[in-house]
């Protein structure tokens, strides 16, 4: 209802009405909750007033673009705690609050119900028609002519039963305390929401160097990345994730394996950006045209999957910035500029952007521009390489000015760093965040970190997505591991998160060498030279990856992280966990030591998979299928990770 047909809503007296603790908020609404189109927001409040004065209160809403509210009334759930939701159905940035008002007539109801001698009802039915009669007033049509017949039935004279039988008309009291008077109301503060697509809850990304699929001994370009379309979508990816793809600085360019001295015929890292062909607008000649990545893009699209561009905001030496606007870059007292470095990493070939410099709004203004200009080219999702090195308040106002152009536009948030950090830049409004998973190993690192993600406040703004590996990190338990180690990995990177991605072909060839003891790097690294790929390589991955993609695709149970339970085993090798939607329930169960075979019992949360206790129930393992009978909660698993490294199943009542 708008607030045309709520003129009641002004209130003439003091707001009595209390609003207190509203969820969901996010630092008390200084910062969005986040859902997608389709979503409930599923508000709670604390409302009340002084004394035994009983409230009415409901939630109000708008979308993007709306001047009025909407509303929808709240339940009560007891100790002066309400609840309602709604539904978010497009994308932009929503807002809902709640308002609270002193319900006379339900305060009414009460009392005559209590009254028990003829003149007290008599005169608490004269009150009930002032009450009607005000409700009556703030409508029309056929509900006021209703709530009119009651104010006069109420004032007759009449036998008290037949008095008391008129008052306990349920239907016409909520008629008149929808269009009561809001006495004594209260507004809270309105809190922000932003919706996205989709997309932006469950997405596969899938990582992958233009360069490198060329025809052997070639640079790959635009073509060639086209070429290989039908084949990563046919893996079941539907984001394919490019590193940055404009011109690479040629002085202090990167060798193989990291080298500082590079041959004339190295490639040098993609991060490096920038040359006399150009900067963060430009593209490498090698790998085409703007035009052929316009193509690209479209094709990608046919494919099913959309192209996710890398935004690295740093410089090469011999990028344009550096010379046109030296201002945006640190001197040393010597008069050079420091390059970048993560220690023990060192980037020579990169120049770190100074956010401190006077010239800021300029700057500002030019990184915003490279968003736009690519969102122009089709690209609707990008990776924001080490956003936590730049300043949070660039952030939030770029992502405003980026939303203000595209709404429709997913941030990812590369930021290995301290969860606070990571947490801010999520508020700020990065669609989704890297994790910690990458090194979570134990059952209880496993579980312990994911219902953090799952189901603490966090949930409301914090988007995980998990990734195995990236080209910058071979995890430790990765290196010189067998494929079982890859296969567990993936299963519980792809089931446990609703986004995940992965750096490939590396990971489904398991490739997993190490530059040196104690080192994250690969040998050989892909950053720094063109790889020829055998991508039929036996024992690789991509059955299971495209087995279990298609499973994310067919149960919905997969594809949102709120109802993610764990469940008890006994073997602190297993972790076992179910999602769900419904009546769509997922249970996975992973062996997580790739080297021996282990067993056990899996205690199963029954009323989490909307089982009873002591029902007979069947598991199908969508891996193989195979069909168990269980009953009860506590079941019998047996994993062999050279055969499979996990259980996921489906529930048969």
């Amino acid at each position: 209802m708008n607030d045309a047909a709520r003129s009641h809503v002004r209130n003439a007296l003091a707001p009595f009405a209390v609003v207190e603790d509203v969820t969901p908020a996010v630092d008390g609404g200084r910062f969005a909750i986040k859902r997608v189109v389709g979503e409930e927001v599923v508000v709670e409040a604390a409302c009340f007033a002084h004394g035994h004065e009983r409230v009415d209160c409901c939630v109000r809403y708008r979308g993007p673009g709306e001047d009025a509210w909407r509303e929808v009334p709240m339940e009560s759930l007891g100790n002066d705690r309400w609840r309602a939701r709604f539904t978010v159905d497009r994308v932009g940035a929503w807002q809902y609050g709640i308002a609270c008002w002193v319900d006379h007539l339900a305060v009414w109801r009460e009392e005559f119900e209590r009254r028990v001698d003829p003149p007290d009802m008599r005169l608490a039915g004269l009150v009930g028609a002032e009450l009607v009669a005000a409700s009556a007033a703030n409508t029309t049509g056929d509900v006021r002519d209703q709530l009119i017949h009651w104010a006069r039935a109420l004032r007759e004279e009449q036998e008290p039963q037949q008095l008391r039988g008129v008052a306990m008309d349920d239907t016409l009291l909520e008629l008149a305390r929808i269009h009561a008077p809001r006495h004594g109301a209260t507004q809270s503060a309105a809190y922000p929401a932003w919706v996205d697509r989709e997309r932006a809850r469950f997405s596969t990304w899938y990582e992958t160097f233009p360069r490198s699929l060329g025809q052997p001994g070639e640079h790959g370009t635009f073509r060639d990345v086209e070429r290989h379309l039908g084949r990563i979508a046919a893996m079941g990816f539907d984001v394919l994730y490019l590193p940055p793809i404009h011109p690479i600085g040629r002085s202090n360019r990167k060798g193989r394996n990291n080298t500082t001295q590079a041959q004339p015929d190295d490639v040098g890292s993609p991060w490096g950006i920038g040359a006399e062909e150009g900067g963060h607008t430009a593209i490498h000649p090698r790998l085409g045209t703007l035009e052929d990545f316009r193509h690209l893009v479209e094709a990608t699209r046919a494919h099913g999957m959309e192209i996710a561009m890398d935004i690295a905001f740093q410089a090469a030496p011999d990028h344009p910035w550096v010379r046109d606007h030296p201002a945006w870059f640190r001197k040393r007292p010597d008069g050079t500029i420091q390059y970048a470095e993560n220690p023990p990493k060192k980037y020579q070939d990169i120049y770190p952007i100074d956010f401190e410099t006077p010239d800021w709004r300029a700057l500002w203004v030019a990184l915003r521009d490279v968003f736009l200009y690519w969102v122009r080219q089709g690209v609707e999702i990008f990776r924001v390489d080490n956003p936590h090195t730049k300043p949070f308040v660039f952030w939030e106002w770029v992502i405003a000015e980026i939303r203000r152009e595209n709404p429709d536009v997913i941030l990812l948030s590369e930021a290995f760093t301290r969860p606070r950090v990571m947490h801010r830049l999520a508020k700020l409004g990065f669609t989704q965040s890297y994790t910690y998973f990458t090194w979570r190993t134990t059952r209880e690192e496993i579980t312990e970190y994911f219902e953090e993600l799952a189901a603490s406040e966090a949930r409301e703004y914090f988007r995980p997505n998990v990734w195995p590996n990236t080209p910058d990190i071979l995890p430790y338990h990765l290196q010189n591991a067998g494929l079982p180690m890859f296969r567990l990995r993936f299963v519980l990177a792809a089931t446990l998160a609703a986004n995940y991605g992965m750096y490939g072909p590396a990971y489904e060839l398991g490739e997993n060498h190490p530059y040196r003891a104690g080192s994250e790097e690969y040998f050989a690294s892909e950053k720094y030279e063109v790889k020829q790929w055998d991508l039929d390589r036996p024992g690789n991955l991509v059955p299971l990856i495209t087995q279990v993609n298609r499973l994310r695709r067919e149960h919905p149970a997969l594809q949102a992280d709120w109802s993610l339970v764990f469940h008890r085993t006994d073997n602190p090798a297993h972790v076992a966990y179910s999602k769900r939607a419904g009546d769509d329930v997922v249970l996975v169960v992973v062996n997580l030591d790739p080297h021996h075979v282990q067993s056990g019992f899996v205690h199963l949360e029954l009323a989490e998979l909307g089982l009873q206790d002591g029902v007979n129930f069947r598991v199908e393992d969508r891996l193989t299928g195979d069909v168990h009978p269980w009953r009860g909660s506590s079941n019998f698993v047996m994993l062999d990770p050279y055969r499979q490294p996990a259980h996921v199943f489906t529930l048969r009542r």
